[in-house]
C-alpha cells in the first residue's frame, strides 16, 4: 500500500477505457423466439447497432456501419425498431439516424427505405414502430415538420406500408388519427383488433405533469374513430398503456402521488370504490412508471398467462412479476439492483436491461414459466434470470471500482435529499492520514431525471485517482413520488442548487471532503445547475459545465426544440407573468458573479441546448480574468457519444481539477485555461 496524495494515484481506468464502455444496451425485443436489442458503438462514431442473440448464445451485430438505429422524434427519440418472423426468416424495420427514414431489413440483405425524405424543416421522423403484418403495415408515431421553426411540427399515429410504396410518396403514409394533440405515443392494438389506445398531451405540460389516455374504435379501413379520453388529465401523469391478454386496459398512473398500475374493465365492486370499474393492481408508495423522456419506454409488459412483468421501486428499481388477481409481487433473483424502462415478453419469457454498482447494464432474460404453472412460495424469486446479451466483463480488476454509499441528507426547510457518495478508492493507494479528499458533485440532467446507482467507469476514472464523486438526486428528481418531483416547480435554479450545495457542505462538515476542494459538474439540465451554482454560491472551487441551458429567455423563445419549449413554464413560471425571474436566475445574466474557474463543453450539432447559449455566456465573461476553457465538438449533439469526445472530456476535466486543487495526476494532458 502506497501513501500518496489524493489525485495522484495511478489508475488502470484510463479515459480511453471509460470511453470504450460508454453507453448501454436499450430497446429489447423479440423477433420470433430470438432476443434482439440495440447497442452503442462509441468507436464507430457513436452509432447504435441492432443486435441479435444467436443460437450459440453469442450476440451478433445485425447492421454494419454506418447504419445507426436511433430516432430523433422529440429529439430524445425512443423505440427505433420492431421485428417479426415472416416466411420463416426475421423481418425488421428500423429508423436510421442520419436521414430518419424507416427501413425494412432482412439479415444478409440491404436495408430498403419505406418512408420518404422531406425537405421541410426537420423532415419526417418515426418512432415506436409496431408490426401489423395482417395489414401489411407498420404502425408508429409520425413527427412531421411543416416549416423551419422548431415548433413548426405535428405528430400523429400513422401507418407505413411494408411494401415500400411510400418510400418516395408522402401520400402513401396513412394517418390513423387527427393531430388534435401536440404529442402522442405509439398506438397499442387490443387483442381482438377492434380498439386502439395511446397517450397524448399538450403544451405547456410535460408528460410527467399530465397526460390523457385515448381509446378509439378501429374501423374496417384501419383508421381510428370516435377517440375518447378514458383517464388522465392536467395533473395526472399516465406513463404507459397496454392491453392485457383478455382485452382490458392496463396503465401506469400517478393519481395517488405514485405511478401505480391500474386495470380498467373491472366488474362493479360491492365495496363502493370511487370508480367501480377501475382497480389498482398493487397500491404501493413506489413507482411502476417514470418520466416519458423517450417514446416507447416500457415499465410493464403483460404476459399471456395473465401475469405482468414490472420494473418498480422507490429510487432504485427492480424486475418483478405481478399477479393482478391477488396483488402478489415477486422479484427476480440476481445481482442487478437497477433496471431500465425496457421490457419485452414472449410466451413466459421476459427481456429486461439490468445493472448494479459492480456491473454495467446488460440484457437479462427471466423465465416465468415455472411460476406461471405452479405459483411460487410467498417471497420466492420467480423463474430463472440470466444474462443473454451485452454481458458485463470486467475490463480491469474490480478492486478499482468505487464502493458507493446510499445517503440521505437534510436540506433547507428540512427536506430530504437523496445522494450516492463514491469515496476515493484504490486497492494499492491511500492518502496521508490528515488529508481530506477533493470531491465533485454531479448534478443529473432532466432535471426530471435520476442518477441510478450503477457501475460507471467515468466515475471510477476519478475515484480510482483519489477524487470523490457525489451524485445528488435533488428535489425534482424522478423515482420518489410526485411530491418529491414537484419540489422543482417554479424552483429550478433554487432547489437543485440548494440541494447540491447542502450535500457538498455536509460532506465537508462531517470530515468526508475537503471544503476548499469541492467542484460541481453536470450536463444539460445538470449543466444549468452547475452554472447556476457557480453564480449563486461560494461552495465550489471550480465547475465543469456540459451542453447547458444558460439563458432562460433565449432558450424558451425559440432556441430549443418543440418538446421542451414550454418546459420553463413549470420549472420557472410563465414568462409573461414572471419575466424578471427568467433574468434573475439565468447564469448568462450574472456572469459577473462567477469567480471560480470552469470548463465549458458543447456539441456543435446540439439543437436542444445550442452553442449560441455558450457563446453569449462567454461573451459576458470576456475580460473578467476568470480562468476557463471552452471546448466544442463537431458531429456531437446533446450528449456525447463518440469515443474520442469522451476521452477529451474526461482528460480535460481531470486537468481542470488538477490545476485548481493542486493535484498531480500522472500522464494527463494539460488543459489550457484562458482568462
Amino acid at each position: 500500500m502506497q501513501t500518496l496524495a489524493y489525485g495522484s494515484w495511478s489508475s488502470p481506468i484510463g479515459a480511453a477505457l471509460a470511453a470504450a464502455h460508454d453507453g448501454d444496451p436499450e430497446y429489447v425485443g423479440f423477433v420470433g423466439d430470438e432476443a434482439w436489442w440495440t447497442e452503442p458503438r462509441p468507436a464507430e462514431g457513436g452509432r447504435r447497432t441492432l443486435m441479435r442473440r444467436c443460437a450459440d448464445g453469442t450476440g451478433e451485430s445485425v447492421l454494419p456501419a454506418p447504419w445507426n438505429v436511433r430516432s430523433r422524434v422529440i429529439e430524445y427519440g425512443g423505440q427505433p425498431w420492431a421485428g417479426a418472423i415472416v416466411d420463416g426468416e426475421p423481418l425488421v424495420v428500423f429508423v436510421h439516424f442520419a436521414d430518419q427514414r424507416l427501413y425494412r431489413y432482412r439479415p444478409g440483405g440491404e436495408p430498403v427505405p419505406l418512408t420518404p425524405v422531406s425537405p421541410v424543416g426537420g423532415g419526417l421522423r418515426w418512432v415506436d414502430p409496431q408490426m401489423r403484418l395482417e395489414r401489411g403495415e407498420v404502425w408508429c408515431v409520425l413527427e412531421e415538420f411543416t416549416g423551419d421553426a422548431p415548433d413548426d411540427v405535428r405528430r400523429v399515429p400513422a401507418a407505413v406500408p411494408l411494401d415500400g410504396s411510400a418510400a418516395e410518396d408522402r401520400d402513401g403514409v396513412r394517418e390513423l388519427s387527427d393531430d388534435r394533440h401536440r404529442f402522442v405515443t405509439g398506438p397499442r392494438l387490443s387483442p381482438d383488433g377492434r380498439q386502439a389506445a395511446w397517450l397524448a398531451w399538450d403544451h405547456p405540460r410535460m408528460p410527467w405533469d399530465g397526460t390523457e389516455l385515448l381509446v378509439a374504435e378501429v374501423g374496417a379501413d384501419g383508421t381510428f374513430r370516435a377517440a375518447r379520453t378514458v383517464a388522465g388529465g392536467p395533473e395526472e401523469s399516465l406513463a404507459q398503456v397496454e392491453w392485457s391478454a383478455d382485452g382490458r386496459l392496463l396503465y401506469a398512473s400517478d393519481r395517488t402521488g405514485w405511478w401505480n398500475l391500474y386495470r380498467d374493465g373491472e366488474p362493479p365492486s360491492p365495496f363502493g370504490r370511487e370508480d367501480p370499474h377501475l382497480a389498482s393492481l398493487a397500491p404501493r408508495e413506489e413507482e411502476f412508471g417514470g418520466p416519458l423522456w423517450k417514446l416507447g419506454y416500457r415499465w410493464f409488459a403483460p404476459l399471456d398467462s395473465g401475469l405482468i412483468a414490472v420494473v418498480h421501486g422507490c429510487g432504485a428499481t427492480t424486475l418483478g412479476v405481478l399477479d393482478p388477481e391477488t396483488g402478489e409481487l415477486v422479484d427476480a433473483a440476481g445481482p442487478w439492483t437497477e433496471f431500465a424502462p425496457s421490457l419485452a415478453v414472449h410466451g413466459g419469457r421476459v427481456l429486461a436491461v439490468g445493472a448494479s454498482p459492480r456491473s454495467a447494464y446488460e440484457v437479462v432474460e427471466l423465465d416465468t414459466l415455472p411460476q406461471a404453472r405452479t405459483g411460487p412460495p410467498e417471497g420466492a424469486p420467480v423463474g430463472r434470470a440470466r444474462v443473454i446479451g451485452a454481458p458485463h466483463h470486467d475490463a480491469v480488476d474490480p478492486a478499482y471500482y468505487p464502493e458507493p454509499q446510499i445517503r440521505t441528507f437534510t436540506g433547507p426547510a428540512g427536506r430530504e435529499i437523496r445522494a450516492h457518495i463514491y469515496p476515493p478508492h484504490h486497492p494499492g493507494c491511500a492518502a496521508p492520514g490528515e488529508e481530506l479528499p477533493p470531491y465533485v458533485v454531479w448534478a443529473h440532467g432532466g432535471p426530471t431525471g435520476r442518477a441510478p446507482l450503477v457501475l460507471d467507469l467515468a466515475i471510477a476514472y476519478f475515484t480510482s485517482r483519489g477524487i470523490g464523486v457525489a451524485e445528488v438526486n435533488y428535489g425534482g428528481s424522478a423515482g420518489y413520488g410526485r411530491e418529491y418531483r414537484n419540489l422543482l416547480r417554479e424552483q429550478w435554479g433554487v432547489v437543485d442548487v440548494e440541494d447540491c450545495a447542502a450535500v457538498a457542505t455536509a460532506l465537508a462538515d462531517e470530515g468526508t471532503a475537503d471544503r476548499d476542494r469541492l467542484a460541481i459538474r453536470g450536463g444539460s439540465a445538470g449543466g444549468w445547475t452547475a452554472a447556476a451554482s457557480l453564480v449563486t454560491t461560494d461552495v465550489y472551487a471550480c465547475g465543469t459545465i456540459l451542453y447547458p441551458v444558460l439563458d432562460l429567455a433565449g432558450w424558451g423563445s425559440g432556441e430549443t426544440h418543440d418538446f421542451e419549449s414550454r418546459y420553463l413554464e413549470t420549472l420557472i413560471g410563465p414568462y409573461t407573468e414572471v419575466p424578471g425571474r427568467y433574468a434573475q436566475r439565468s447564469p448568462s445574466e450574472h456572469a459577473d458573479r462567477i469567480t471560480a474557474p470552469f470548463l465549458l463543453l458543447q456539441g456543435l450539432d446540439d439543437v436542444i441546448c445550442p452553442p449560441a447559449q455558450c457563446e453569449r455566456f462567454l461573451a459576458r465573461m470576456a475580460g473578467r480574468g476568470v480562468p476557463h476553457a471552452y471546448l466544442t465538438f463537431e458531429g456531437e449533439g446533446h450528449g456525447f457519444r463518440r469515443a474520442e469526445t469522451t476521452v477529451r472530456v474526461l482528460e480535460s476535466e481531470l486537468s481542470l481539477y488538477a490545476q485548481v486543487f493542486g493535484l498531480n495526476p500522472p500522464a494527463v494532458p494539460a488543459l489550457e485555461l484562458v482568462e
